[in-house]
Formats: structure tokens, C-alpha cells, sequence
């Protein structure tokens, strides 16, 4: 199964002119981990949610970011789905593309084409409906799956004389994903952002940012060994704010975007202020492995809403390119590089230390393949905001059967959740407190902190307190505690919720919380420490320290 040599060839190109024509005045800056940048750019035939937008406009638009592209001397991937793969116009154009140097990939959103040349029934109100159960293959059988995925390749392989080495999509199922790497051995893949609501799609408590290695039997979800992975690892799309995103939307439950995307123009990509923020503090934060950025645009929001954001956002990619704070490349070669590097998903890390109105707002976002963890400061005060649990055993709703409905849900098991458990009047989370003799507890402040890598997969976050230094280190199979407060004092890390909040827990014990979400069972253990209740409900707990230190294990079985 022959790959796109014409990618090489161009890449060397490329390589051997920046050489000659580079500014010299320019001095690269070794980082420790790099930063990625993926250009990505999906490619839609129709939209039928715009009569605006005919399809002779969405492929104007696409020939323009390929051109922006040029003009910035950036390779792109340009993932097709099929409307567009079986059209003449965007065959030329990405025939023009591979010359250049760009990737061509697969957008995995399902279309009336793509069905009935599958042999099957189109069950959908326009040629493209963004319904889950019509417009995604999580809507279709694992035998229909398939097929989708032997006609895409067919007739991939018949315009361009190879098969993709890319696919991606908002999100994807295991089975699939399983069966074009088993058959078809692709190289990457991406999907999108965590969000909760958004556009009727839900992914929640995932991989947070850079790429994972799914389990076989979840797409969404990490893997923990090499037998339970599929070995193709999957890029987290459209560069959200580490600090804002989370919070977006918790009055109504429903996410709004702040993400680098160039059509949003308040706190976003299409927004200078912004843009000028979030790109040098991906590209300077501590990341562990490495960090990641996607940048693009799907091409159904015209070019006309794009335009000004990408061509803001082009030249502060171009210079911090120059300067070795970015390596821009295909989604291709980033996911060799990934499976070169890592046989099983690293521990990275998002860091920023202030957020783009330079409020006082912070964040720390650490991912392993057992876990993630979010971190926020305002002012003085500290808070764990989310943890979530990863099991490469956990299926998914979709792994065997076709999905039903217009929405879609991927999930992962809880253990903090302050998005979901929060109301704009009181915020969930795990909270370092000193608990008083009669049994109450008084919030520790927080003055500032540091983060260093520690280990190959561990990050350590030193906070100053008014009684000493108080560290979490965040490991790849657990989260470490410790303060040795002065004077001494009894401390724990306590947890609250929202009034009314529907949480999993049902049973604590000394060592051990049982827990249930979307029926599945699990149990949140501590190595070190003791759980005890605050309310007999489970609604709030702590963790006590034990010698001025706590553990908690990541790990969902023993």
C-alpha cells in the first residue's frame, strides 16, 4: 500500500530553500520539548446550514488557505471528506497541493455520496447533515463502517495513487479507527476539542490537549497498555485556552469556544489580542513530552470569516517558526514523530501563568495515559478543578452498535468535575484547607507558583503558602501531595460541589470511594492518606494527609 512520495521529495525542497534564503538575523531558540504546529484544514463539498455559502464559495475558500499557506512558505493538511474527494475541482487543487509540499488526508464526516457508493440507503435531510446517527460513522454498524471506510480508500487511491495517511474528525469511533489502521496502517489522526453541548457533541474528560493512543474498544479514551491500544495516536484539534475553555458557558451547562480557531472574534483566534497571548505561552510553557497547536479552519465558514484572523495569526506563527519556538509540520510526519518516540501515550503537560486579560487567572493542565488533572489560580485562592479517570476496558456506546441519536457522548469516569458539578455562584473542586480542631475547615491561601518538570513523566507544582511551600506532584499513575505547614497544623485537600449537583459517588471508605457515571462502576483509591466524609451524603470529603503527605492512585483497577 503505496504512500504520497511526492511529500518527501517536497519536504526536502522546502528544507534545502529555508536553508539558503533564511533570515540569518533570525536565531532559532532550542527548546527543551517543541511545540507543534499542525496546520489543519477539512474540506466540506456542500452547506446546506447557509444558502450563502454554495459550494463554488467553499472551494474559493479552501483555494485560499492553501494559497495563505503558500504565501507563508507553511505545508498544511487538507482532509477531504468524500463530497469533496469525488469532485474534479478539488482533485486538481490538491493535486497542486501534494506538489507543494501539503498532506492529503481524510475528514471522516459521512455524506450522501459516500453512502450510496458504499451500497447503502442515505438517511439524511441535506447531502451533508451534521446529525450524529446520519452525518458520523459512530451512525452506522461495524460491518457498514467498513464499508465506508473500503469505498473512502478505493477511491482515494484511484485520484491520487496512495491512501491517506491521515483521518480525522470531531470524533471517531474504535472500530473504525481500528480498521484503517489495521488495514489501511495510517499515521495519524485527530479529533476535537473537549466540550460539553457543543453543536450536540459531547467529549468530556479526555486526553486535554497535545495526542493519545485510544483504546481498541474507545476511540476517545487512552489506553494504558500496547495489547489495549490502537497504535495510531490522536490529535486534540483547535488549540483551546487552557484558562478560559473549561469555565465557558457554566451558567447554562453548555459550552461556548475560546479556541484559536479565526472566526471567533472575542477571546479567540480572530481576536489580536488574544492570538498574541496564547501563541508565545504554548510555545514557551513547560509540556513534559512535547506541547501541540492545530491551527486552520474547516472550510464552511467562508473565507470571508476567516480571512482576517488567519492573516493576523500567519505572520506571529511564521516569526515564532523562525525563532524555534514552533516546528511547523503535516499531521502525518507529527504522528510518525509520535510513534517513533512513544511506544505507549507520554505525560504532557499545558502550563500558562496568566491568562490574556493578564487577570490574575491561571492554569495547569496535566495529561498521562491513566489520567488528567486541571489546575486553576485566581488571586490567592487554588483550585484542583478536574480529575478524570482513563480505562482502556471502558467501552464505548458505539463500539458495537450503531448510534440512534442526533447527539453524540463520549465520557470518562470522574473524580472532580468543575465544569458539570459547578454553578456561577460556587465552583467544585478539590481545595487545600487547614481543618480546625471542632472539625470545620479554613481555606490556605495561595500567593503564586512554580512548575518544573520532574522525571521523565512527572510534574511538580510548588505553591507559596503563609505557612510553607505546598507541592503536588503530578505523576503519570498518580497525584502527590505534601505540605509540612509552620506552625504545624492539621491540612487536608477537601472536596466540594454545587448544591444540587448529581455526582457518582456512593459509597466511602478510609482508603477507597465507589463511584457509578453512566453505568459504569469504579473506585478512586488513595495509597497514602484517608478519605473522610463531610456530609453524609458524599456531596463533600476530604483527604487527610498522613506525615504531612497524600497519594492518590490514578489507576481504576488494582
Amino acid at each position: 500500500m503505496r504512500r504520497c512520495s511526492l511529500l518527501a521529495l517536497a519536504a526536502c525542497l522546502l528544507v534545502l530553500m529555508a536553508c539558503k534564503e533564511g533570515d540569518a538575523s533570525r536565531t532559532p531558540v532550542k527548546q527543551a520539548h517543541p511545540c507543534i504546529v499542525n496546520f489543519v484544514n477539512f474540506v466540506r463539498q456542500t452547506e446546506p446550514r447557509d444558502e450563502r455559502f454554495t459550494d463554488e464559495y467553499l472551494f474559493l475558500t479552501t483555494a485560499n488557505e492553501l494559497q495563505q499557506l503558500d504565501d507563508y512558505g507553511f505545508r498544511g493538511t487538507f482532509l477531504l471528506q468524500y463530497d469533496a474527494l469525488v469532485n474534479p475541482a478539488y482533485q486538481q487543487l490538491m493535486k497542486h497541493a501534494l506538489e507543494k509540499g501539503h498532506e492529503v488526508g481524510a475528514w471522516w464526516e459521512i455524506t450522501e455520496p459516500h453512502v450510496t457508493d458504499a451500497g447503502m440507503k442515505w438517511r439524511g435531510r441535506f447531502p451533508w447533515d451534521w446529525h450524529a446517527n446520519v452525518g458520523f460513522a459512530t451512525g452506522y454498524t461495524p460491518e457498514e463502517r467498513e464499508r465506508l471506510v473500503d469505498v473512502y480508500m478505493e477511491k482515494f487511491q484511484s485520484i491520487f495513487g496512495c491512501y491517506p495517511s491521515s483521518v480525522g474528525s470531531w470524533f471517531i469511533d474504535a472500530h473504525t479507527l481500528g480498521y484503517l489502521y489495521d488495514k489501511y496502517h495510517i499515521d495519524a489522526s485527530c479529533n476535537c476539542k473537549d466540550q460539553y453541548g457543543t453543536d450536540g457533541y459531547t467529549l468530556w474528560g479526555g486526553y486535554w490537549n497535545q495526542a493519545y493512543y485510544p483504546s481498541r474498544v474507545n476511540a476517545y479514551m487512552p489506553a494504558q497498555t500496547s495489547k489495549g491500544q490502537i497504535p495510531v495516536p490522536v490529535f486534540r484539534m483547535l488549540g483551546s485556552d487552557p484558562v478560559l475553555q473549561y469555565d465557558h458557558g457554566l451558567d447554562r451547562h453548555f459550552q461556548g469556544v475560546v479556541t484559536l480557531e479565526p472566526v471567533y472574534t472575542g477571546a479567540g483566534g480572530g481576536d489580536s489580542r488574544w492570538v498574541s497571548w496564547f501563541l508565545p505561552a504554548m510555545a514557551q510553557s513547560e509540556s513534559l513530552a512535547f506541547n501541540y497547536i492545530q491551527a486552520g479552519q474547516e472550510n464552511s465558514f467562508g473565507w470571508e470569516a476567516m480571512k482576517d484572523g488567519l492573516s493576523m495569526q500567519m505572520p506571529l506563527i511564521r516569526e515564532l517558526a523562525d525563532k524555534g519556538f514552533f516546528r511547523v509540520e503535516t499531521l502525518a510526519e507529527s504522528g510518525r514523530w509520535f510513534r517513533k518516540h512513544y511506544p505507549l501515550t507520554p505525560a504532557t503537560a499545558v502550563t500558562v501563568p496568566d491568562d490574556y486579560l493578564r487577570s490574575g487567572r491561571s492554569a495547569v493542565w496535566y495529561d498521562s495515559r491513566f489520567y488528567r488533572a486541571g489546575l486553576l489560580w485566581t488571586d490567592s485562592s487554588f483550585v484542583i478543578r478536574d480529575i478524570h479517570l482513563f480505562d482502556e476496558h471502558l467501552e464505548s456506546d458505539y463500539l458495537r452498535r450503531a448510534g440512534t441519536t442526533t447527539y453524540c457522548e463520549y465520557v470518562t469516569p470522574p473524580v472532580v468535575d468543575g465544569f458539570l458539578w459547578s454553578t456561577p455562584a460556587k465552583h467544585a473542586g478539590l481545595r487545600l484547607v487547614a481543618v480546625n480542631d471542632d472539625g470545620s475547615s479554613s481555606a490556605i491561601p495561595v500567593a503564586s507558583y512554580t512548575c518544573r518538570q520532574s522525571g521523565k513523566d512527572a510534574l511538580s507544582v510548588v505553591c507559596t503558602t503563609p505557612y510553607g511551600p505546598f507541592t503536588l506532584l503530578l505523576k503519570d499513575d498518580a497525584l502527590t501531595a505534601t505540605y509540612a505547614p509552620s506552625p504545624a497544623k492539621s491540612w487536608a485537600l477537601e472536596f466540594t460541589a454545587a448544591e444540587g449537583a448529581k455526582l457518582p459517588f456512593t459509597r466511602l471508605e478510609a482508603q477507597a470511594i465507589s463511584a457509578t457515571h453512566k453505568g459504569y462502576d469504579y473506585t478512586i483509591r488513595l495509597r497514602r492518606g484517608t478519605f473522610t466524609d463531610v456530609a453524609s451524603d458524599h456531596s463533600s470529603w476530604r483527604i487527610l494527609s498522613h506525615r504531612n503527605t497524600l497519594v492518590l492512585s490514578a489507576k481504576t483497577r488494582p
